[in-house]
């Protein structure tokens, strides 16, 4: 493996070249250019990203995924390209978040049958949004790839334009003067920056996603349910009773640099104290979509199926974690036997799954997924997965900076009715 420091450069072959982005952060999105020897684009179809993920038939691909990679054919680019830029940017709808928060990165781009080549992005000074971080460029009748490092604090739609993108929408004409006039049919509108909704999603163990959201849409509802099967134990046949806990830690408590990642479970031995009752919705106290929490269960039930939460007002929350409670009366079955999971649904597209992988029995509680509204462009979603010691009735703790504490807050005790 070789690995370049800024302004190097190594030749590579005519074959596919993969380049991977890594980052110690989230929220970092990966792209190209297609650039001619004027040192602009062609057009707007030549930038490759999460919106506009191929150009030149194929001969350059964004490819969606962790890592998050651009593929590209050297041998099947057209003559008038004469160097393919690779640029890193921070989500363009989180104008707050530099490249100083993202912390580290690292380019790895490699081709069949040869070593991979790395570049570690050096320190920036804070205020950069995007990256030109590597370039693959004609050199004689072969390719070279060179590290650049090159940061840019207008993020990827100031990178862009300096390369001849327009990515400016279009301002509407007064009524009045408005001429509607055929468009041409070469004609098409500049590239979106907007990022898409995911679409249906189910989380890997351990894994998160970001959900893009308008933090001051007051339309806006993300709605959480649990669902659950009751499993197939036939001394259970009338099934389980599981509820749905969504503790919570509002916008104005919540912090965002804590010492652990948002999802760590601690053990910190902070206990709730006597008479203290954290914040959570649940079915002896449902909540409010008018006033705070904004968030609000529909209701408790005692048979399998499931249980919503909605959850409004994005800029007014912090943290939220998706619990499940299973009743005494259930038996000793794993929540995975019940079926049970949490399943998260934007209502603009995204629908993320979150599943259980471990059966885990004589436990009556699980900490399944926790919701992290902090971040000013929507939601991060974090599978979580950790349940409480044996036979412990002690609900879990949700802390201000996102960690969690398991066995740790008050007892709760249930039969079903």
């Amino acid at each position: 493996m070789g690995e370049l420091s800024k302004g190097g450069n190594t030749p590579v072959g005519a074959d596919l070249l993969t380049v991977e982005l890594h980052t110690s952060g989230d929220g970092v999105d990966l792209s190209a250019l297609l650039v001619g020897a004027g040192g602009k684009v062609r057009s707007d179809a030549d930038l490759v990203f999460y919106n506009q993920p191929t150009a030149e038939s194929g001969a350059l691909r964004h490819l969606a995924g962790t890592p998050e990679r651009i593929a590209v054919d050297p041998g099947s680019l057209p003559a008038d390209v004469d160097r393919v830029v690779l640029v890193a940017s921070s989500d363009p709808d989180d104008v707050t978040r530099t490249f100083r928060e993202v912390g580290d990165v690292t380019v790895r781009a490699s081709q069949p049958g040869t070593d991979a080549v790395v570049f570690r992005q050096p320190p920036l000074d804070g205020g950069e949004r995007a990256v030109l971080l590597m370039e693959l460029y004609r050199r004689g009748d072969g390719w070279k790839l060179r590290a650049i490092g090159q940061g840019y604090a207008a993020g990827l739609a100031g990178l862009a334009t300096d390369f001849g993108i327009d990515v400016s929408e279009p301002e509407p004409e007064p009524e009045a003067e408005r001429t509607p006039e055929p468009a041409p049919p070469w004609a098409s509108a500049p590239p979106s920056l907007v990022k898409p909704p995911l679409g249906k999603v189910s989380l890997d163990k351990g894994g998160q996603v970001s959900i893009s959201l308008d933090k001051q849409d007051r339309e806006l509802v993300v709605t959480v349910a649990l669902e659950w099967d009751g499993g197939s134990d036939s001394r259970r046949r009338q099934g389980a009773d599981l509820d749905l806990y969504a503790l919570f830690v509002p916008a104005g408590k919540a912090l965002r640099d804590g010492a652990q990642p948002p999802g760590t479970i601690v053990r910190t031995a902070r206990a709730a104290k006597k008479g203290e009752t954290p914040d959570v919705v649940y079915y002896k106290n449902l909540g409010s979509l008018t006033q705070a929490p904004y968030i609000r269960l529909d209701g408790d039930s005692k048979v399998p199926g499931r249980e919503t939460v909605r959850v409004v007002r994005p800029d007014e929350q912090g943290y939220v974690l998706l619990c499940a409670y299973s009743a005494v009366s259930n038996g000793f079955g794993s929540f995975k036997s019940f079926g049970a999971r949490v399943v998260i649904d934007d209502g603009r597209g995204s629908t993320v799954t979150v599943p259980l992988f471990e059966n885990t029995k004589t436990r009556y509680w699980v900490a399944i997924a926790l919701v992290d509204f902090t971040g000013p462009d929507g939601a991060a979603i974090h599978h979580v997965e950790a349940y409480s010691g044996r036979m412990n009735e002690r609900r879990p703790v949700l802390h201000t900076d996102g960690t969690i504490e398991m066995n740790a807050g008050p007892v709760e005790f249930k039969r079903r009715s």
